[in-house]
């Protein structure tokens, strides 16, 4: 029951992954009881199999192992085979691993460990962007970007526990989860693929009741192992589930993240506030239906904004601010082995602090957006359906297809964005060239995930 109840607790995402919150010894389990698998963004794992235990049947050491691949096809051919604009799928036409892991974690005697380590493409388009490192010495990314999650920690059996840990967490802002397989759909909302999807730092747990958690952070920053502030960046992050049919969530993120150091070794007093609240609610449970078994929607809703004074230039929140939602509803079929998932969802990203650049060169090199209106915020809209066939809890297998729009020419086309002939070092000074880019993109995803845990 123990190894169930730290099951049950894990939904703490981000974009994030599913964090595991170490559960009380003293019978007062948070969330005990409740089923939870449904979640967006929650792992569905009921029994995983890795778990030792000790004489009393209770669980010493648990296990975790993921894999997920894809191929994914862009309807523009990119001829550099780069996908642009996702954190989620990195490649054209081509067969990829996006993410393994494996780790162990562990609550013994109230003492909380944990490693999960990490392999895949996706640490090209997330953990190796990561600019923090870059200054100062004795740090970088080559060592840190394989740790998924790694934290030492003692749990505390007061209320329905108090835990304090230290080290790289999942982030706790978003809906969705920084494993694809937990997400009800591949490609994440635009809201969640900007925000992070790890921090270093700090962070102490509150379960006042069964019903609610209450998180507090220190953090180096945005998505960052380092820090590019003269302080650490605060988080919060309040989770309130009155049953198993309905999840309300509000996150709040306050720090000073922007890189624009000058020769002088200058650090930024540029403010960043980001918040988002989520409403995850099933209004149809029938599980054991060869019909429609299940039918769920989430709700998540984000605002940010940066404000202050920078090299060069001083700023204010109307300037750089971004907002938008997701709006996503689920339905299960033959006993919840199938399920289809239909989403739309809008961000508006004043200042493009937030946004994701589809080529390595400056954006007034690829757009006249920028030029004209410096502050003219990037408007993306996105349509997405997804097909599960889940033959048990471990395994998935996926089928998406997925549209979006930008106000801009944003999205990769077939030119590519990196050389005329489609190589990164590729000459691009011989003829006159710019990355090419559409308005539009539409591409279709097949995928496989694995999880025991």
């Amino acid at each position: 029951m123990r190894t169930l109840a730290v099951l049950l607790v894990m939904l703490n995402i981000l974009p994030a992954l599913s964090q595991k919150d170490s559960v009380s010894n003293t019978g007062k389990i948070p969330f005990g009881g409740m089923d939870l698998n449904w979640v967006n963004g929650q792992s569905r794992v009921k029994d995983p199999p890795l778990v030792l235990k000790d004489k009393k049947g209770e669980s010493i050491l648990a296990g975790t192992v993921y894999m997920d691949a894809y191929f994914n096809y862009n309807l523009a051919d990119p001829v550099d085979n780069t996908q642009t604009i996702s954190s989620s799928i990195g490649r054209h036409k081509e067969t990829i691993i996006n993410l393994a892991s494996i780790g162990v974690e562990s609550n013994y005697k109230n003492c909380i460990g944990r490693l999960l380590v990490q392999y895949g493409a996706m640490q090209h388009i997330v953990q190796e962007s990561d600019a923090s490192v870059d200054r100062g010495r004795n740090t970088g990314t080559a060592n840190l970007k394989y740790i998924r999650e790694a934290s030492a920690g003692y749990h505390f059996n007061k209320w329905h526990g108090v835990n304090v840990e230290m080290g790289i967490f999942m982030s706790y802002i978003g809906l969705e989860s920084y494993l694809l397989q937990d997400n009800w759909c591949y490609q994440r909302s635009m809201v969640c693929d900007f925000t992070p999807f790890y921090f270093q730092g700090l962070r102490l747990q509150l379960f006042p009741s069964k019903k609610m958690k209450q998180e507090l952070w220190v953090l180096n920053g945005w998505q960052t192992y380092n820090s590019f502030s003269k302080q650490p960046g605060l988080g919060s992050s309040t989770y309130w589930r009155p049953n198993q049919n309905l999840q309300l969530v509000m996150n709040y993120y306050l720090g000073q993240d922007t890189q624009n150091p000058d020769t002088n070794g200058y650090q930024s007093d540029r403010l960043r506030f980001h918040h988002d609240n989520s409403i995850v609610a099933r209004y149809y449970n029938h599980s054991e239906s060869k019909g429609i078994s299940q039918m769920g929607i989430s709700i998540n809703s984000h605002y940010g904004f940066q404000k202050g004074m920078n090299v060069g230039d001083t700023i204010t929140s109307k300037q750089h601010f971004m907002y938008g939602t997701s709006i996503t509803n689920r339905t299960w079929f033959n006993k919840n082995k199938i399920a289809l998932s239909l989403r739309g969802d809008y961000i508006s990203n004043g200042g493009n602090y937030l946004a994701f650049s589809p080529s390595p060169v400056a954006p007034n090199d690829y757009t006249n957006s920028f030029t004209l209106e410096p502050y003219k915020p990037i408007e993306i809209i996105q349509a997405t359906i997804t097909l599960d066939i889940m033959p048990n809890d471990y395994f998935t297998f996926r089928i998406e297809y997925g549209h979006r729009e930008a106000n801009i020419p944003y999205f990769a086309g077939h030119g590519g964005t990196t050389s005329p002939s489609g190589w990164r070092n590729g000459p691009t000074t011989l003829v006159p060239w710019k990355p090419s880019l559409q308005k539009t993109e539409d591409r279709i995803t097949l995928a496989m995930n694995f999880r025991l845990n």
